[in-house]
């Protein structure tokens, strides 16, 4: 983790510099600053100090080192359980086809949405109630 912070912290300093660097390059080419470009690359820069600065808090939390930053650690050393998935769920290909429709709908026109809507609303509810139904309940 140590690595990724370090990365974060030098990306942050990037972008400050090229910030900097193209608010003289506008000011000496049009006379003036260009402030969205300017605005998107300090933001930029916030960005990546609030990632570097969260990943330092996490690093502090966890109290050591983690598989990744050690020279003598296996692969299987950070492989930890993620979570249960169940491999023969249906239900985020259904939420998928639904969340793809509203996103149509805005683009295309707002009433393909409205019949969208109720359809993620069904693979949400779905989705996290299937293991309270059926061959798979508990």
């Amino acid at each position: 983790m140590k690595t990724n912070i370090n990365l974060f912290w030098v990306l942050a300093t990037f972008f400050v510099v090229l910030t900097a660097v193209y608010v003289l390059w506008s000011i000496i080419d049009t006379g003036r600053t260009e402030w969205v470009g300017a605005i998107a690359l300090g933001l930029s820069a916030v960005l990546s100090l609030f990632i570097a600065f969260y990943l330092r808090l996490a690093n502090k939390s966890i109290g050591g080192l983690l598989p990744e930053d050690r020279l003598d650690a296996d692969v299987d050393d950070g492989d930890a359980e993620i979570g249960y998935f169940s491999p023969w769920s249906w239900w985020p290909v259904f939420l998928a086809g639904g969340a793809a429709l509203v996103f149509l709908g805005l683009a295309a026109g707002i009433w393909i949405a409205y019949y969208a809507i109720p359809l993620v609303i069904i693979g949400l509810i779905g989705w996290n109630y299937e293991h309270f139904r059926g061959n798979f309940s508990r």
